[in-house]
């Protein structure tokens, strides 16, 4: 019976252990960390469930994939976003691929797709002033772009347009079932957004994104299907070679465990996925403030007219640019938008903290230290609202109130024997010329007096004896300062317009 006890204890012994070192394995191997989840999923107890999960391969994936031709910064390090160099102005292809898979989009399937290529700011502060910044580009670069189509280059590009009044976007339609290649020229500079600074400038990074859009039920460009951009800075002519070649040499100089950090360089940059560009960008509700870029929408602005370049000039109905004052009580944010309406955005982040006060308390000499020599004279004479006397000043009044006897304005006096003696005062307008030519005194005459340009025929000066001599510009010329004139019409024969007699 003892036996038999001693042999119970044994096996139970026994058991107990391998119990133990079943679950000592089954710890150490939990322990390591290195299981995979497909491991556990393929225990049989889970092979039922297996068929309902998606397979790998059936991950969504664009429709489309952009092409950028223009290598990668060997100088990224492993995690952070790819980073192009572009030279100004240089046409670079851009490759629109159709990377849809078979039954995937069929409604654009045989139909043409819009896309937009916009140039924007990669930093999101300078991305909330992006309408100011890009305003201040266009007074500095009158005429340019900021984004453009080499059209004779593309290749499957169909009805491309530029919008005037969006100056970093361009767009075109083109049909994914052929090869299509956009090749576009960025002209503005990364270092033009940043203040200058001693011992060199630190250029801001652009990005490049592109919208792409089908059709809707009324035939209209506007239902999104993918959108992509990729990180880039813009060197002048030849730059963009350099900086490539200088980031590969530094990480030549690096040992091999430092390089592991980095990316390496592609040939190529294919644009990553990235949120739609909204389309409400640069909308700016305030009339005040300069002009915006918007989607689907073309912005006016007001140029300053050659004719009416005197801040004196007062014709009614005429354009005038008069540099606005800067008032001492302005706030931080109304010197910002005052800097950027008279085109002194590539100052704006350097007086970023600066109130209004504190601009006017600037000198001559410190705007200049700051600005240099040509801006800063500038900047000093727009906060003192220095205005450009006109070259020469005459006064007109119509004849129409002399030959009635009716005066806009009248005095009444008393003379010696107390009788009221009505006094008329008759009203002259002020014209100002700056061309002293024969055009330019009449348009502004037509101005003061409601009429058209083109319903004055030729411009008369009564002489002696009364005689019409015919005003030409030597004789705009020789006129006197602040001259006095009456003016009377004379009915054209043959036309419908009138001669000016100026008495």
């Amino acid at each position: 019976m003892a036996w038999v006890l001693k042999m119970d204890e044994a096996i139970e012994s026994g058991l107990v252990h391998d119990f133990d070192s079943s679950l000592s394995g089954i710890g150490q191997e939990l322990g390591s960390g290195a299981y995979s989840m497909s491991d556990v999923l393929a225990l049989p107890i889970f092979k039922q469930e297996d068929s309902n999960l998606p397979p790998e391969n059936e991950t969504k994936h664009p429709p489309f994939q952009y092409v950028l031709y223009s290598a990668t910064s060997p100088a990224v390090k492993l995690h952070d976003e790819t980073l192009t160099y572009l030279n100004q102005g240089q046409s670079y292809e851009v490759r629109m691929l159709d990377n849809r898979k078979i039954g995937d989009l069929p409604e654009i399937s045989g139909k043409m797709v819009k896309s937009i290529v916009r140039v924007v700011f990669h930093d999101r502060r300078l991305q909330y002033s992006e309408h100011q910044q890009l305003e201040g580009w266009k007074w500095n670069r009158p005429g340019d772009r900021l984004l453009d189509l080499d059209v004779p280059m593309s290749v499957g590009i169909i009805d491309p347009r530029t919008n005037p009044a969006q100056l970093n976007t361009i767009e075109f339609l083109w049909d994914p079932a052929k090869r299509t290649s956009a090749f576009i020229q960025v002209h503005c500079i990364s270092t033009e957004f940043t203040p200058r600074k001693h011992g060199g400038e630190k250029g801001v990074p652009f990005r490049i994104q592109i919208d792409t859009f089908k059709q809707n039920e009324t035939g209209e460009y506007t239902d999104h299907l993918h959108s992509a951009s990729c990180q880039i800075k813009v060197f002048k002519p030849k730059g963009a070679d350099r900086k490539q070649k200088t980031d590969r040499e530094k990480m030549e100089k690096r040992t091999a465990q430092e390089k592991e950090k980095y990316q390496p360089s592609y040939e190529t940059t294919i644009l990553t996925e990235c949120s739609p560009w909204p389309d409400n960008a640069y909308v700016n509700s305030s009339p005040s403030t300069t002009p915006t870029f918007t989607s689907g929408q073309v912005s006016t602005y007001s140029v300053p007219d050659s004719n009416s370049s005197s801040p004196n000039h007062q014709g009614e109905g005429t354009t005038q640019f008069v540099v606005e004052q800067l008032c001492p009580t302005a706030t931080i944010q109304e010197a910002q938008q005052w800097l950027h309406k008279n085109r002194f955005s590539t100052y704006a982040r350097l007086f970023s903290n600066f109130s209004g006060s504190d601009l006017l308390k600037l000198t001559r000499d410190d705007l200049v230290q700051i600005c240099g020599s040509a801006d800063g004279i500038r900047l000093f004479n727009a906060l003192k609202a220095r205005s450009v006397r006109p070259r020469l000043t005459i006064y007109v009044c119509q004849e129409s109130q002399h030959a009635r006897g009716i005066p806009q304005l009248a005095s009444l006096q008393d003379n010696e024997n107390g009788e009221g003696d009505s006094r008329a005062i008759y009203v002259y307008h002020a014209i100002y010329l700056e061309e002293l030519t024969t055009a330019e005194l009449a348009k502004k005459i037509a101005t003061i007096f409601n009429i058209s340009h083109n319903q004055i025929n030729q411009v008369y000066r009564q002489g002696p004896t009364g005689i019409h001599v015919l005003v030409s510009d030597q004789m705009v010329h020789n006129f006197q300062d602040e001259s006095c004139f009456v003016i009377s019409t004379v009915k054209a024969e043959n036309t419908e317009g009138y001669h000016v007699i100026l008495k």
